[in-house]
């Protein structure tokens, strides 16, 4: 027999990412927000992944950058992941979406990294290589956002110095 959603995730303690639906619609995203949190899921995050539209554009989704902003204002606690990858559809695009993205105040990106992205077997033209994404979180700047304070500041550029130790050390075990 079926249990309900309420049985099913008793005891569940993982995180739960919730992508946005291919459709703009605020109200479907947060009925599946909230129908987790009510199933007992606590580890909640959202993924904006832009939406789907009918009209051309340069983008192969459209942000509709309001939509995850009004979901930040009602749940303010919830962390919002920003994934400019499937927005763009293009690589070409990846930095700029990152950099809204980053201004608006979302919390972190997910963008899509391969050794070959020309050879990837999907997604192929949304991929950079891992030089360039290094290169495009380098690039990225903190401005005026919730976190950009001075003590803040100085830890993230501390822990992206270490990251890029990290990196190098990565790609230098690679080529060997």
């Amino acid at each position: 027999s079926q249990r309900p959603a309420e049985n099913l995730f008793a005891g569940v303690d993982i995180p739960v990412l919730v992508k946005n639906p291919i459709n703009p619609d605020l109200g479907l995203w947060l009925g599946a927000i909230e129908r987790l949190y009510q199933a007992g899921i606590r580890k909640l995050g959202a993924i904006h992944r832009g939406f789907s539209s009918y009209v051309e554009m340069q983008f192969r989704n459209d942000p509709k950058w309001q939509i995850p902003i009004e979901l930040k204002r009602l749940l303010p606690a919830l962390p919002l992941i920003c994934d400019p990858s499937h927005i763009a559809g293009s690589r070409q695009f990846i930095e700029p979406l990152s950099q809204m993205a980053t201004d608006l105040g979302i919390e972190g990106l997910i963008i899509e990294s391969h050794i070959d992205p020309d050879h990837a077997l999907s997604d192929a033209k949304q991929q950079v290589t891992p030089e360039e994404l290094c290169r495009i979180l380098d690039r990225l700047k903190a401005r005026n956002s919730p976190i950009t304070g001075r003590d803040v500041k100085r830890h993230i550029a501390r822990l992206r110095a270490e990251i890029s130790q990290v990196d190098d050390k990565i790609l230098q075990d690679l080529a060997e």
